[in-house]
């Protein structure tokens, strides 16, 4: 493991027995715009059977649930673990940026699962983090970790995704699951603060997600050529990146700089709140595909820009997530983990 203080991470809490017998298991990672499933046979073994699939391409998640296992071969998973893309407030589960919905509890039955645990996809990965590799990450800013901290996450991909991992009084760790990403923006100078009330002419609420997702690469594009007065052209989330790595469009290249400045700061302000001295984590599909585009040092310059607490916040270790599937793992930590509901 990366840091072996990180064990604490994967005990269950007083109380919850640690679960060995749900095998094999069906683990998904659903999120705005793919659903990421696996097979885990046993105790230990390795994922077998990854798989990607577009959202769009299933009516529901039972659709997709039931194509996967069709397509590999497999049947009768004994417990299910799902990281989603959404709050999970109660059995009826709806997508913040998808038209699924459904209810666990049919979900369950209609797979005829001895277990079905759905939790947030931010609070999946979380949980992902112990067991992650060296060459599942890329430090990009700051020192060591401090032994027994906070650590936060977040993510930009489809939405927006935060979580973290918070002690206890014994040096457990519990993964937390919010909505982060709905958190209101701010604008650190006077540049951000003109580019976000652009963007407030066509959102009553400039959400934190409006701006680091795939959608707010387009909405930062759109803002900017609004301000700098230059023609919009209708372009994808990755057009936006690729024109921004091959410096073709300047609007491209000034929407990904905000976007960088905006991550940095708002990975910053996640630090400061949970008292991150584990480090921060940046997961998600958007940065690994800006390459070359997303400026590090710009990021660290935001990240620690805090007036007082610069010099403290320049020692926080920020990692980049490169694992290809984490929050699957995190999922069967879950299963591990959490009570048994």
């Amino acid at each position: 493991m990366l840091f072996d203080y990180m064990a604490t991470f994967c005990e269950p809490k007083k109380g919850v027995m640690r679960m060995n017998n749900g095998y094999p298991r069906l683990l998904g990672d659903i999120g705005g715009t793919n659903a990421r499933w696996a097979w885990q046979q046993s105790a230990g073994a390795m994922l077998e059977d990854v798989s990607v699939q577009p959202c769009l391409d299933s009516a529901s998640l039972q659709d997709s649930a039931f194509s996967y296992l069709k397509a590999h071969g497999r049947a009768n998973p004994r417990w299910a673990g799902i990281g989603i893309a959404t709050a999970i407030t109660g059995d009826e589960v709806r997508m913040t940026n998808n038209a699924w919905r459904f209810s666990i509890a049919e979900f369950k039955q209609a797979l005829a699962l001895e277990r079905c645990l759905v939790i947030n996809d931010f609070t999946a990965l979380a949980l992902s983090l112990p067991v992650l590799q060296p060459a599942d990450l890329r430090q990009i800013c700051g020192g060591a970790p401090t032994k027994g901290a906070a650590v936060a996450l977040l993510g930009p991909g489809t939405g927006l995704g935060v979580s973290g991992l918070i002690p206890d009084a014994a040096g457990r760790y519990s993964a937390l699951s919010g909505e982060g990403g709905h958190a209101t923006l701010a604008g650190c100078d006077q540049l951000e603060a003109e580019l976000l009330a652009t963007l407030r002419r066509d959102f009553d609420h400039v959400s934190a997600e409006r701006v680091l997702s795939g959608a707010g690469l387009v909405n930062l594009y759109r803002a900017v050529c609004s301000m700098e007065g230059a023609p919009q052209r209708a372009l994808q989330p990755s057009e936006v990146s690729a024109a921004a790595l091959d410096g073709t469009d300047p609007q491209c290249v000034a929407a990904v700089r905000f976007f960088t400045r905006f991550l940095g700061s708002f990975a910053g302000n996640l630090a400061l709140t949970l008292g991150s001295f584990g480090g921060v984590y940046v997961g998600g599909g958007i940065v690994p595909r800006l390459g070359a585009a997303f400026d590090v040092a710009e990021f660290r310059q935001a990240f620690v820009r805090k007036g007082r607490y610069q010099t403290m916040l320049s020692s926080i270790p920020v990692w980049l997530i490169t694992a290809s599937a984490p929050a699957l793992i995190g999922a069967s930590q879950a299963l591990d983990t959490l009570a048994h509901v």
